[in-house]
């Protein structure tokens, strides 16, 4: 991987950041404008979404995504991809990308490690949100028991970034998950810069 010069992570970053999108359509163009994201929204037979939980829910549900973390200097653009879904069986792997802005660093222009941990949690959850939507799983909270994060390289504000997350393994309410967040070098190859694996526990009942 070629190293990326502060110039040049500069220009990638500004390219990758600027618009404040608020609608899905509005979403999914910002994306579209960036060359790297395209190539994944334009592959066949994908579903696009603006990510469940940039909408708030009834009582003050999914805030921390839809309100607290959106706006231009923070989360300023989510929206999820997934195949279209075979008949049978849940969907196991979808792909999310995120523009993040200053007001998410720790250590100036590095995205605090904790909001990144939220990320990764939050979009192996839209995993579940998209087997809801197509009625392949019951409508009832799944709950994060751990999430074991490692750290491989900063994750440089302002950026885009893409997570992948996939289901690896159901036992009754338990399932099993794992996620990186990815972005991709000059060259169209992916580089890891954190991941984690994860186990969710679907609750009894609705809150």
């Amino acid at each position: 991987m070629r190293p990326q010069t502060e110039s040049t992570a500069t220009m990638t970053s500004k390219k990758s950041f600027s618009t404040t999108p608020k609608t899905e359509q509005m979403e999914i163009d910002h994306f579209r404008s960036i060359p790297w994201v395209a190539k994944h929204l334009s592959q066949p037979h994908v579903i696009i979404n603006q990510s469940d939980t940039r909408r708030p829910k009834p009582g003050h549900g999914d805030t921390l995504i839809s309100q607290t973390l959106n706006s231009q200097d923070a989360i300023s653009a989510y929206i999820t991809i997934v195949q279209q879904p075979v008949e049978q069986g849940l969907i196991t792997e979808i792909l999310s990308f995120l523009t993040l802005g200053p007001q998410l660093n720790g250590w100036p222009g590095v995205c605090h490690g904790g909001i990144v941990m939220t990320i990764l949690d939050e979009v192996q959850g839209q995993l579940f949100a998209q087997n809801k939507r197509q009625k392949k799983m019951k409508d009832i909270p799944l709950m994060t028991a751990y999430l074991n994060t490692t750290f491989s390289k900063p994750v440089r504000t302002p950026c885009t970034i893409m997570v992948r997350a996939r289901m690896t393994k159901v036992e009754g309410r338990k399932h099993w998950t794992e996620a990186a967040v990815l972005l991709e070098d000059e060259q169209g190859k992916e580089v890891e810069l954190a991941r984690c694996d994860s186990l969710f526990v679907m609750l009894r009942s609705n809150l």
